[in-house]
């Protein structure tokens, strides 16, 4: 059965850093865009970022970066100066067709949370 599987949420401080994983199981990520999402208590998901399959080696946005090793068919959303309005659950999902196609696998999620 493939799927995602997200890891590395936690509780971090205001101004923390946390990198959040994503490894794709049952299935090869090379070829795949993965998108990394959050939806906070409340709030609509939103897209945080996209990584193309081929052409990105990473991709920022912000404070965030994503980045991918298709040899480890896992990526990574690495998250710098935490704002208590970044708590959230964290998914990603891996898309066939690219960033603008729908997507095909997600993950079940991790939570972060910035708090003192």
């Amino acid at each position: 059965q493939s799927h995602l599987v997200e890891s590395g949420g936690g509780l971090v401080q205001p101004g923390g850093s946390l990198r959040l994983s994503c490894v794709a199981s049952g299935f090869t990520l090379n070829g795949y865009a993965v998108g990394w999402f959050r939806q906070a208590p409340g709030k609509e998901r939103e897209e945080v970022s996209c990584i193309r399959s081929v052409g990105d080696s990473a991709v920022n946005v912000g404070r965030f970066t994503i980045s991918r090793d298709n040899a480890k068919n896992t990526a990574w959303l690495q998250m710098n100066s935490l704002k208590p309005e970044d708590t959230a659950t964290y998914y990603c999902a891996a898309a066939y067709f690219g960033c603008q196609a729908g997507y095909d696998y997600w993950g079940l999620g991790t939570q972060v949370t910035v708090s003192s």
